[in-house]
């Protein structure tokens, strides 16, 4: 009798694992893989399971910040799994109130791993869009016009500004240009250079979003690389510039500066939110660079490798992704406020 007691007992523990494996197996099933970049738009609880409210560690997503897309928990969907790196596990359920998401398919895309592309993936860059945080360069440069008028209510105050667009490789500069005004540029005498012809249309949106035209940059930026751009005129280059630039300015990346100003964001959170607005993978065509002021450490550029000109169908994001990835370059750092902190 005892034996036959016991073989019941391990039978049905045999069916309860079975029986739980099965369900387990129906709720995997039951999920829907996505990839790409959802974006935080509340601060909310980020659920190891969210039928049962387990949350290790009381982990919440931030407003703002970006986090990879894992799946979603149905056709459906009440919640999205994604991935917070340092949270443990690093897998969580958020609700689908809480963000937005763009996926690959959506974007169009092409597949990214986990980890994103490596540097082999997509063609080199023949241009790179730098974009600057102006109150970051100007804490180290009261000298410039741009810097003394600055306030906070001004375009550039949580917006990014034009820097300039750089033709590939980098050694790819100074055009047709002569000796002389090679030498001018080099010493810094920006008003020795000549004039840009630009129409006032585009000369009024440039002193908005190039505030360094303060100190005659655009002049600068002209003889160095616009020269070497393919169009041959300064007001193409320009214009096709300052399309860059209001694409990113419409885009989660500005919403995400302008929301952290003030505050922290990792590289990792701002190549997300490249993710979420011009598709997966996006993110790991962009690179950080940042300066000590102090003990803080500031976001000064973002650099972007773009395939192309932007003068046909292709749109910023096709632009991107077809590009090779590149280093994050800085950790990460502060949004600086206008003024000195």
């Amino acid at each position: 009798m005892k034996e036959r007691y016991v073989a019941s007992l391990r039978m049905v523990h045999t069916f309860a694992l079975a029986a739980g494996w099965i369900a387990a197996s129906h709720g995997s099933l039951a999920d829907v893989a996505l990839s790409g970049s959802f974006l935080a738009t509340k601060n909310c609880p980020a659920f190891q399971s969210f039928r049962k409210s387990t949350n290790p560690g009381g982990v919440r997503i931030e407003a703002g910040h970006s986090y990879r897309l894992l799946a979603k928990n149905a056709a459906s969907a009440t919640h999205y799994r994604i991935r917070i790196d340092g949270a443990a596990p690093p897998e969580r359920w958020v609700s689908v109130g809480c963000g937005s998401y763009k996926d690959e398919a959506a974007t169009g895309g092409s597949p990214s791993s986990q980890g994103g592309g490596s540097a082999s993936d997509g063609r080199h860059a023949e241009l790179v869009l730098s974009l600057g945080w102006e109150p970051a360069f100007c804490e180290s440069h009261d000298n410039k016009s741009e810097c003394a008028t600055e306030t906070p209510e001004r375009f550039d105050a949580n917006h990014f500004t034009l820097h300039g667009l750089w033709p590939q490789p980098r050694t790819r500069e100074y055009c047709d240009v002569s000796e002389s005004l090679i030498g001018t540029d080099k010493k810094g005498d920006w008003q020795e250079l000549p004039n840009v012809d630009l129409s006032a249309e585009t000369r009024a949106h440039l002193a908005v979003a190039m505030p360094g035209t303060q100190s005659l940059l655009e002049r600068h930026e002209w003889i160095r690389h616009g020269t070497c751009y393919g169009a041959g005129d300064a007001e193409t280059y320009f214009r096709e510039a300052l399309s860059l630039v209001d694409e990113v300015n419409s885009s989660a990346v500005q919403k995400l500066f302008a929301a952290n100003v003030g505050q922290e964001l990792t590289v990792g959170a701002v190549r997300g939110a490249f993710d979420a607005a011009f598709g997966a993978g996006a993110g790991d065509r962009v690179r950080l660079a940042c300066k000590r002021d102090g003990s803080r450490r500031l976001i000064t550029e973002i650099t972007i490798g773009l395939v192309a000109r932007p003068d046909g169908n292709d749109t910023l994001a096709d632009l991107i992704n077809a590009s090779s990835a590149t280093d994050p370059g800085c950790p990460g750092g502060t949004i600086d406020p206008v003024g000195h902190q």
